[in-house]
């Protein structure tokens, strides 16, 4: 039986509607956060031990005497990076216990009286549930190398600094829920296979089956009347480089809508800010005239997951238990972000750099991103707005320019920069007028039979409307200043390798 939602009546600042209260699992034992944030519990005046639970999780490391053992234990839930201090009192308690081997320990979560722990974890018993043997676990006390982790990446999760990557993109992912589900955003899931490409660059992925013996060259496919003797879907298929056109569907019925999916590129680039498999946190938005508008919404929302107590504590995790110094990200909250044309981007460029750095329709390379942000933002994302049209795919609205100059023609978009990452987010006005958009898709020799679907929304209710993507590996870069990209995401691809 569904929960019911109680109706709210609307106040300021508050949500239309509200789920039943959530209730925790009875059936799920307790991690070791939960324990950490409940704190110890029945202790007595009169000294008389506490109640008895159950710690579960990986041995970080373990340190033996003579009439004492101690132990960091780990289940990947708390945030601290050395996890939960287990004190043994009798140390042969701790005789087989290596790094990494998962445990079950009985005993009582309390006060430490010792220095760099508030809590600690007294051991009754110790179940050891999967040994590890210390001589052959690739994953020791001490700092691995980038390229060592990737060659262990079935392990690499154990880390400490992958572990918190993890819990970064769990918990900004859920501040990204947030505020979208506070502003009145319906998440939905786009195709992931798909008969076009959205951003017609040619990069993409086709889908094939396996086996030649799924086609048959005597089937016809169902409803069709065509006959499918080379591909599975009919007619050639791809995975997904961008979920827009089919967000602009689903806008075009629930007003607003977002996604956080994965979206593919077939490109050969080695840098460390391109994968081939990434994720894209995508938002479209019907009745969206202004390309203000949709800056404001892509930068509201990237501020709102930056004060997210949830993604805070992520951060606090890496920092000293001693640091005092404000999270890194306290310096994008002050002023509102800049915002330049590419027009006068590039001038400056010229300006700076040199005459012959860039020219008017050239494409402005990461290292003059990097530049432009220095430059505009003083350390804040700089907003790049109104590129030529050229630079740009055919689904851009097109800006009106004097005299209507087809040689200085740009389109309503924006790229945001940030500091040391370049692009981070790139939106745009779509195109809404039907001739305009037929005539964009001819011009970017594209054909028109594939994309009807898409130019017929324009003919049956069409609204002023436009949206924007972040790439989420470079959100997690730029939050948790992880060099590269491929470090920011559970298991990276990319031209010549596949891990995991």
């Amino acid at each position: 039986m569904h929960r019911s939602l109680r109706y709210l009546r609307p106040t300021a600042g508050r949500r239309l509607f509200s789920s039943s209260k959530c209730v925790r699992s009875d059936t799920l034992p307790k991690t070791i956060r939960q324990l950490l944030a409940e704190g110890p519990r029945d202790v007595q005046e009169d000294g008389s031990k506490p109640d008895e639970t159950v710690v579960r999780g990986w041995v970080k490391s373990v340190r033996r005497q003579k009439k004492i053992a101690f132990a960091q234990v780990s289940d990947g839930t708390d945030l601290d990076a050395r996890g939960l201090q287990v004190v043994f009192e009798r140390p042969e308690l701790a005789e087989n216990l290596n790094i990494g081997t998962s445990v079950a320990i009985t005993g009582s979560l309390v006060k430490s009286p010792g220095s760099g722990q508030s809590l600690e974890f007294q051991a009754r018993d110790v179940n050891i549930v999967g040994a590890c043997d210390p001589e052959e676990y690739p994953i020791q006390k001490k700092s691995h190398t980038t390229e060592y982790l990737r060659e262990n990446a079935h392990f690499r999760a154990r880390t400490s600094d992958i572990s918190r990557m993890l819990r970064l993109r769990h918990a900004a992912k859920r501040a990204f829920d947030d505020y979208y589900e506070l502003n009145g955003f319906i998440n939905v899931h786009a195709p992931i296979i798909t008969l076009n490409d959205c951003e017609g660059g040619g990069d993409v992925f086709r889908v094939l089956p396996d086996s030649q013996k799924t086609l048959s060259t005597s089937e016809e496919v169902p409803n069709s009347g065509e006959n499918s003797s080379s591909d599975f879907f009919g007619s050639p298929a791809y995975l997904t480089v961008s979920s827009q056109l089919h967000l602009e569907v689903f806008a075009s019925a629930l007003s607003r809508v977002y996604t956080l999916q994965p979206a593919f590129r077939a490109e050969g680039s080695q840098t460390n800010r391109h994968l081939s498999e990434f994720w894209m946190l995508e938002a479209e938005m019907a009745f969206m005239k202004d390309l203000d508008q949709v800056m404001d919404v892509a930068e509201a929302s990237i501020r709102h997951t930056l004060q997210d107590s949830r993604l805070r504590d992520a951060l606090y995790a890496n920092l000293p238990r001693s640091s005092t110094d404000p999270l890194p990200v306290e310096k994008y909250l002050g002023n509102k972000w800049p915002r330049v044309t590419y027009t006068q981007a590039v001038e400056d460029i010229r300006s700076g750099l040199g005459a012959n750095s860039i020219q008017w329709g050239n494409s402005i390379s990461a290292e003059q991103e990097r530049w432009i942000a220095r430059q505009y933002g003083r350390g804040l994302p700089v907003f790049v707005t109104d590129y030529p049209t050229s630079l740009k795919p055919f689904y851009m609205r097109r800006n009106s320019s004097p005299n209507d100059d087809p040689i200085r023609s740009t389109v309503a978009c924006f790229d945001l920069l940030v500091p040391e990452i370049g692009e981070l987010a790139g939106g745009s006005l779509r195109e809404e007028r039907l001739e305009q958009l037929q005539e964009a898709v001819v011009k970017h020799g594209l054909d028109p039979d594939q994309y009807k679907w898409y130019t017929e929304l324009r003919r049956f209710g069409t609204t002023p409307h436009g949206g924007f993507g972040v790439g989420f590996e470079r959100y997690i870069s730029w939050v948790g200043g992880w060099e590269n990209i491929r470090e920011c995401i559970p298991a990276p691809r990319w031209k010549g390798r596949s891990i995991l």
